[in-house]
Parts: C-alpha cells; structure tokens; sequence
C-alpha cells in the first residue's frame, strides 16, 4: 500500500496511541493548453528536514487551522503566495501516513491561471510544474526498495527532467493515479 510504507506496526503504534501528526498539503492543479499540469517546489538545500527534496506545498495543522483543506490553503499562500482565492478544492486524496509520523492529508485544488507565485526562500528554492501525462504514465513510475531508519521500506520514485520525486510525494502522486485510472503501477 502506498500511503502506508516502513515500518507498520510502528505506524499503527503511533495511530493508535493518537500521536501522528496531522498535516495537509495542496496538489495544485494548472489547466494548460498543453494539458493540465501539477504544481510541486523543491525544498530549500539549507533545511534540517527533507532539504531539496521535491514536494507540494503545506505542513501540519496548526491550531487555528479549520481543518487540512484550511491548512494546506494557509501553507500553500505562506510557501509560493499563492492565494486561497485562486484555488478551487475539488476533492482529497486518502491520507498518506509518512515513515516519520505524519499523516497527510493531499487537498487537490484546481488553480486560476492568472497568479504570480512570490517563494518563501526561507522554505523553497523553486516551483516547477509536472505535465499530469507524465504523473499518469505507468512507465514513469518506478517501484525502489531501501532501508531508511534501519526499515526496509518500498516506495515510488517518478524522474521527471532533473527532477527526482520519489518518497510521500511520488506516494501521493500514485494515489493521484489511481484515483484518476483506477490502475496501480506495477511493483
């Protein structure tokens, strides 16, 4: 199962005991006339948690947040600027329970097209956009095995330019596509 790699019995441990954390995060989709494409930053390099890695924008929840989709709207305008105003959810993807304790919360939202991103470079080094064709080809996902805490875990990576997206958000992609086709890449 995707959403649920590493170590399961620590992951259900933590569920049980209520101690995940919650988080949401925006899937920004963009209509093109190319295609519709899907909107993902790169981390910031100097970050002491997933520095350079490629994700979607959002975090947990905080306190005065109504829920994950005020959540993911509030980091989402924090992370690139762009404002709720311009984001219509549309739906959630299930949650995605992280190997470090989070359980996420993927909040889908088609964007307007007349926005002008401006990046936190506290948290971002840059936002590029993903072709949705590229997301649903069953041979761009890649099925990779590694330890990662000293737990042997599956996990999907899904190259695209120089870009390698791999991990929760290559995770949340693949439920992406299957929401969308139905299918499940091969393992």
């Amino acid at each position: 199962m995707p959403g649920v790699p590493g170590d399961l019995p620590r992951l259900l441990r933590l569920a049980r005991m209520g101690r995940l954390v919650p988080a949401a995060v925006l899937v920004p989709v963009l209509a093109r006339p190319e295609g519709p494409s899907l909107l993902l930053t790169r981390r910031a390099d100097h970050l002491a948690h997933h520095p350079g890695q490629i994700s979607f924008p959002g975090g947990r929840l905080e306190a005065s947040d109504a829920g994950a989709e005020d959540a993911a709207l509030r980091e989402t305008e924090e992370e690139i600027g762009l404002p709720r105003s311009h984001v219509e959810v549309v739906g959630f993807l299930d949650n995605y329970v992280t190997i470090t304790g989070y359980c996420v919360t993927p909040v889908v939202g088609i964007v307007r097209p007349d926005f002008e991103l401006r990046l936190d470079e506290t948290e971002v080094a840059e936002a590029f956009e993903v072709p949705l064709r590229h997301v649903l080809d069953p041979e761009k996902v890649r099925s990779r095995k590694k330890r990662l805490f000293g737990v042997k875990i599956v996990y999907f990576e899904i190259p695209y330019r120089h870009y390698n997206i791999w991990g929760a958000t290559a995770g949340m992609l693949v439920s992406l596509r299957m929401a969308l086709t139905g299918e499940m890449p091969d393992e």
